[in-house]
């Protein structure tokens, strides 16, 4: 088959599974087997693109002519390429986790869910082959507009408030300036494809590039640079599978990866770096890091502690990006597809947590580890993860982005990760502490409406959901061992191979 029709097998993929879904919204189980298997079909169409694109070929496809020099199109790179691996392998693993999360909670309205979900994984493939600027732009308005109906699921006050903080925060940062600094690419460039080495390198001067680069930086919302953030922890009103596809596979990872895509091929690395337009960078993204790792420390509410925990790290990848040294682009490529793995491992034991105990905050965990173990394990890796500390895979990441700094003896950005890391150690060993080693309390009643108190002898979440969080824990695992193609991709990225 070729690369143009594996493009189109790509993005129709979800969109008859999409279709699929809402129809057999009456019949759960076939509901659920569609989802399933329209996931497992897309990850093998994904991968049927790797060794290609991993081999130097660049497949494309044109869907529709639009503008002068810009059209509609798709185009399989190798940072694309990773990026539509994670979204695409981790919505098998989310689908078997939300079915399990969905019926263990009796959550209403399942087969909207399960639609938007679909809706979502297309946005991000669609992201992740955009061509150039303007298909990545419509492509990452579409996801924010298919993942409101998942934030506003619980249909509440709370939940509408939340909901339009988020449509509000990403829709207005990316028309008021992602969309300007755009329209000021075409003009100045003449076209909005992406390029090795950069579409407005030798077009613009230090001060135009450095305008340019802060319209970018902060019209790319998802990617949550401080003070656009708020959006992120407002999301937190979702159920627990959407806050893992919003702050592990599709939407955040769109940000970060949309800002890696702008730095290698907007603005180009060594264009870049001999004007000196993204020096500040590296300053916003640091400050992003420390300040939500310290919001994060103080958080009792745990999804509120993982949220701020996400803010912290996609700032790494921003951070690394802008370092403009190749072996910090291998970093950033890198961190997007470990942190996916170790924050949706977080997520789905947080949710499994609340599904079996009914707790939502850090200080009721003691000694829940004895009645959970696999999912507090799995939290335990995931943990690591974000630390930083081997046998996890965020300290591969984390070793290239440190390396990265201290070569170039950008001594803020050294100081940013060794602050950071301690900081990540103090907010997530603790709960790891608590669930293993405190006595569970005397009180642990969790009584319902009625006065039974049949939660007292809880043990795991539905099995679909252990399942999950396992197969995810030990992702993580597997990846710091054997972390050969995704390094491929990502030195494919950086330009050296």
């Amino acid at each position: 088959m070729s690369g143009s029709m594996a493009l189109a097998g790509i993005l129709a993929t979800p969109l008859v599974g999409l279709v699929l879904v809402s129809l057999s919204g009456r019949w759960p189980n076939l509901r659920e087997g569609i989802t399933l298997s329209t996931a497992v079909v897309l990850f093998a169409q994904v991968l049927g693109l790797y060794g290609a694109v991993a081999d130097g070929a660049r497949p494309e496809l044109v869907l529709l002519p639009m503008l002068p020099e810009v059209s509609l199109q798709l185009t399989a790179e190798p940072l694309g390429m990773l990026f539509g691996l994670i979204a695409s392998g981790l919505w098998i693993i989310s689908s078997i986790y939300s079915i399990g999360y969905m019926r263990g909670n009796q959550e209403g309205n399942q087969t909207r869910f399960f639609v938007c979900f679909a809706g979502a994984i297309f946005a991000a493939q669609g992201i992740a082959f955009a061509g150039n600027m303007l298909t990545l732009f419509l492509f990452y308005e579409a996801m924010t507009l298919i993942t409101y109906p998942l934030v506003t699921h619980h249909g509440t006050d709370h939940a509408k408030k939340s909901a339009r903080i988020y449509l509000g925060v990403l829709m207005g940062t990316s028309i008021v300036f992602l969309l300007t600094g755009m329209l000021a690419t075409w003009v100045l460039a003449g076209t909005l494809d992406f390029r090795e080495g950069g579409i407005l390198a030798g077009q613009v001067g230090a001060t135009g590039t450095a305008v340019l680069m802060a319209l970018y930086m902060f019209g790319i919302g998802k990617a949550a640079l401080m003070p656009f953030h708020r959006w992120l922890p407002a999301a937190m009103v979702a159920p627990t599978p959407v806050s893992a596809l919003l702050h592990a596979v599709a939407v955040v990872k769109a940000g970060v990866f949309s800002v890696v895509k702008v730095v290698v091929y907007v603005f180009g690395t060594e264009n870049l770096m001999s004007l000196g337009s993204a020096d500040w960078v590296p300053m916003i993204a640091g400050y992003t890091i420390v300040a939500a790792s310290i919001v994060a420390l103080r958080a009792d509410n745990l999804k509120r502690r993982l949220a701020y925990s996400t803010v912290s790290q996609l700032s790494y990848v921003t951070l690394a990006a802008t370092l403009l040294a190749p072996i910090s682009i291998v970093g950033a490529a890198m961190h997007i597809a470990v942190h996916a793995v170790g924050k949706i491992t977080l997520f789905f034991a947080a949710g499994s947590i609340y599904t079996a105990a009914h707790k939502t905050e850090v200080s009721q965990l003691d000694g829940i580890g004895r009645k959970m173990p696999w999912t507090m394990l799995a939290f335990g890796v995931g943990a690591l993860s974000m630390i930083g500390l081997p046998p996890a895979a965020g300290f591969i990441s984390k070793w290239y982005i440190l390396s990265a700094a201290m070569s170039a003896e950008h001594w803020t950005a050294v100081a940013v990760l060794v602050v950071s890391t301690l900081l990540n150690a103090g907010y997530f060993l603790p709960i790891v502490w608590r669930a293993f080693f405190r006595e569970p309390p005397a009180s642990d009643h969790h009584g319902d409406a009625h006065g039974h108190d049949h939660h007292d002898d809880h043990g795991e979440a539905p099995w679909p959901m252990v399942l999950a969080q396992t197969v995810t824990a030990s992702l993580t695992i597997i990846l710091f061992i054997y972390h050969e193609p995704v390094l491929k991709l990502a030195r494919a990225v950086a330009g050296g191979d």
